[in-house]
């Protein structure tokens, strides 16, 4: 029977219901001799030990870590003055963002990114499970691992404007399925490989994903297939490829899939307050080819402050007609007024090899962050 009474106890004690009492419970009990100090010490000392073991348990695997909740932005207010016949001088709000991500625990973790400054107002929205540094898995709406740029957050880019090839490969502005945002809903794994000293040595990312953008359904059965690798042999030192093997259902008058496959190399070098960052990207759309190149550089003439950049960005929109090239001398600068607020300006020489027309444009942008 003391047994039994024992038992008793020692589920109340384990028990939230009871945790406010179970003290006076067992002080009573020793009052009236129907258990020992030594028996009642022996409870309070296993229900203790049992709930610093439920404790831990969930602190690996169910516990907040972190910051479950964090809610940043920006926006990004432009002024372009162009040369282009036709085209009109003035001001407008280029991005309007808000984004919300957080820190579940030490394995799961979300995002999502929303702009109102654009016709589709959700660019991410995947959650992360993170098993080890090396196996990462993605799931959602988010960046295709394509290109390096394509990596790049806008709010982070050196110059206003992506590179041309870029825009026209990679889910963008001018590419066959309009304007992603270099996004895809899918599934993806990826993580970082061998770590030598501070770094490590192989990022990869792989991926499957609809290919028909972002925040619509798949218009295909086809799902396509795209892959990032970057070796990092000195510090500062990236080498890398990417692929994107997929079909694309598009058509002015009656919309058929056609082959949408590309293939790109990249390099990223930085030291102190430089940076050198080049990618070639070729692709095919149904029968046609296209590809380009950019080179672009930049250096902290004031450290952390004044940036000076250069680039040279040509593109190719169909190589099996000549003279069909366009390239772009872009010089410019960034004055950073603190870690949220910063103004950014070029100017771009454009050369169409297919008109003697003067294109050039300049842009002063300046973007603010909270």
């Amino acid at each position: 029977m003391k047994k039994h009474l024992l038992g008793f106890i020692f589920l109340a004690l384990s028990t939230s219901i009871f945790a406010q009492t179970t003290n006076d419970v067992l002080n009573l009990l020793i009052k009236n001799k129907i258990i020992t100090q030594s028996q009642a010490d022996s409870v309070r000392a296993e229900a203790s030990i049992k709930q610093q073991q439920e404790e831990a348990s969930k602190k690996t695997f169910f516990a907040t870590t972190g910051r479950p909740f964090q809610m940043t932005g920006y926006s990004q207010v432009r002024y372009q003055f162009q040369q282009q016949e036709g085209k009109i001088d003035g001001f407008d709000i280029r991005r309007a963002r808000l984004d919300f991500r957080g820190n579940v625990n030490s394995w799961f973790s979300y995002r999502l990114l929303t702009d109102f400054a654009s016709s589709k107002i959700l660019l991410d929205a995947f959650g992360d499970i993170k098993l080890k540094d090396y196996l990462i898995f993605t799931i959602g709406q988010a960046r295709i691992p394509l290109s390096l740029e394509n990596q790049i957050a806008d709010r982070q880019l050196e110059l206003s404007d992506r590179s041309q090839v870029v825009e026209a490969l990679v889910a963008r502005s001018t590419d066959v399925i309009g304007n992603q945002n270099g996004r895809d809903i899918g599934v993806q794994a990826g993580g970082s490989l061998w770590k030598c000293a501070n770094r490590y040595l192989v990022d990869y990312q792989i991926g499957l994903f609809n290919g028909a953008g972002i925040d619509v359904a798949d218009n295909n059965n086809n799902k396509d297939l795209s892959g990032r690798l970057v070796v990092h042999p000195l510090n500062g030192l990236g080498i890398g490829g990417s692929f994107y093997s997929g079909t694309a259902y598009y058509g002015t008058t009656t919309p058929t899939n056609h082959v949408r496959d590309r293939a790109g190399l990249e390099l990223n070098y930085e030291y102190k307050g430089l940076f050198i960052r080049s990618e070639y990207l070729d692709g095919k759309d149904g029968a046609i080819k296209r590809n380009g190149w950019y080179a672009e550089a930049g250096y902290f003439v004031i450290p952390a402050t004044l940036q000076l950049l250069l680039k040279y960005d040509t593109y190719d929109p169909n190589t099996a007609i000549s003279k069909n090239a366009t390239t772009d001398y872009v010089i410019g600068g960034t004055y950073h007024f603190n870690r949220w607020s910063k103004i950014q300006a070029a100017y771009t020489l454009i050369k169409k090899e297919a008109s003697t027309k003067t294109n050039n444009y300049g842009v002063i942008q300046y973007q603010i962050t909270f």
